[in-house]
């Protein structure tokens, strides 16, 4: 039977879980910071497993106990509370089974980083940066609905407002694993503000949802940090126009995969504090690296999910604003909803559901459960 099949797939898990739980007290495994950290990630994802073979091992024996009363006893009351909690256990497995499947489907180990968003406009002109700065606020209000904290690290912006270039890190619970759908490039088809004759103009935007990196995942010579210091520009009162506390860094990278040694130039500009606009600046480089390090992997699960831009190609279209229509299009899923002034307000977990769903119909196809 299916059920037992996923009952002995579990009970190999429980040795496993057994020694992962003595390693995480071990002073050895606490000490190397990297294996500790990897390893309590495991013990989680394990310990929900845990949770729902015991409620899995629970609901069978139930239904065997009630069948087996139903098909022995005489008493018609009796028989009627057998064949209720037959019902009621046959109705629970079916869905604890089905959440068990994707509990085995590995995750992706990147799901419950903190991020680091980038926002572009793109084709447009001063309307792309006009949406660019739209699509800044409608992460703003989702951000604030989950009670994710955000931290704009720099910005440029446009001529005739919204931003050419904002960057901004997000934290909280499972934050990638929420926003790397957003990879990718957004286009608006609307009226500009701009425009007299009433017509309706393409534009578009680039989002790239990056996992911010910790310190110890990625290995950076500080010394051959080149820092320099400059005054800030735009709001922050007189101080920030006075002091040198924006921070301009330069690093020399090579690239693992292809050999080639790139400069990287990160600006921040955001605080009045020079000590945390560099915090700022060094955690962009980190994210950095630790993206341009990963992208084997990146490209390995691309190959596999064509349609999730979560993992794959972040100059691909992955979504249409029509304002006239008042309709938002998710060309990954076929996803359209004609709720835009909502949506934009921050209202876009259902679209965000969506293609969770959908992406765990193709891990699940993957992993063959």
């Amino acid at each position: 039977m299916a059920e037992n099949n996923l009952l002995t797939r579990l009970d190999g898990l429980v040795g496993k879980y057994e020694e992962i739980e003595l390693l995480i007290t071990d002073p050895a495994v606490i000490a190397d910071m990297r294996r500790f950290v990897k390893l309590n990630k495991e013990y989680k994802e394990l310990g929900a497993l845990m949770e729902a073979r015991a409620k899995y091992i629970q609901l069978i024996h139930q239904l065997d106990e009630a069948k087996e009363l139903f098909a022995t006893e005489s008493d018609a009351d009796m028989r009627e509370m057998a064949r209720e909690e037959i019902d009621a256990c046959e109705s629970q497995i079916p869905a604890l089974e089905e959440e068990i499947k994707l509990l085995l489907v590995p995750a992706d180990p990147e799901d419950d980083k903190n991020v680091i968003m980038e926002i572009r406009g793109g084709t447009g002109g001063d309307e792309a940066a006009l949406f660019a700065g739209d699509l800044f606020k409608m992460y703003m209000k989702y951000c604030e609905q989950k009670g994710w904290r955000v931290e704009v690290s720099s910005f440029n912006e446009g001529t005739a407002g919204g931003y050419k270039e904002v960057i901004f890190s997000v934290s909280g619970e499972k934050v990638y694993g929420t926003l790397k759908y957003e990879s990718g490039v957004h286009r608006v088809q609307r009226v500009p503000a701009t425009e007299t004759q009433g017509r309706v103009h393409t534009s578009a935007a680039t989002v790239a949802c990056l996992p911010q990196a910790e310190a110890f995942e990625v290995e950076i010579n500080e010394g051959e940090i080149k820092w320099d210091t400059f005054r800030s520009s735009g709001a922050g009162g007189q101080n920030v126009n006075k002091v040198e506390s924006g921070v301009r860094l330069r690093y020399n990278w090579k690239n693992p995969n292809t050999g080639e040694v790139e400069e990287i130039l990160i600006e921040c500009t955001e605080t009045r504090d020079q000590p945390k606009n560099k915090e700022r600046a060094l955690a962009r480089l980190r994210t950095f690296i630790y993206d341009k390090e990963h992208q084997k992997y990146i490209d390995d699960i691309a190959s596999k999910r064509k349609t999730m831009v979560s993992t794959g190609d972040r100059s691909a279209k992955i979504r249409t604003y029509n304002y006239p229509q008042g309709r938002i299009t998710d060309h990954r899923i076929n996803y359209t909803i004609y709720n835009l002034a909502a949506f934009m307000n921050g209202d876009i977990q259902d679209c965000i559901d969506q293609l969770m769903v959908a992406e765990n119909a193709e891990r699940l196809k993957e992993s063959e459960l």
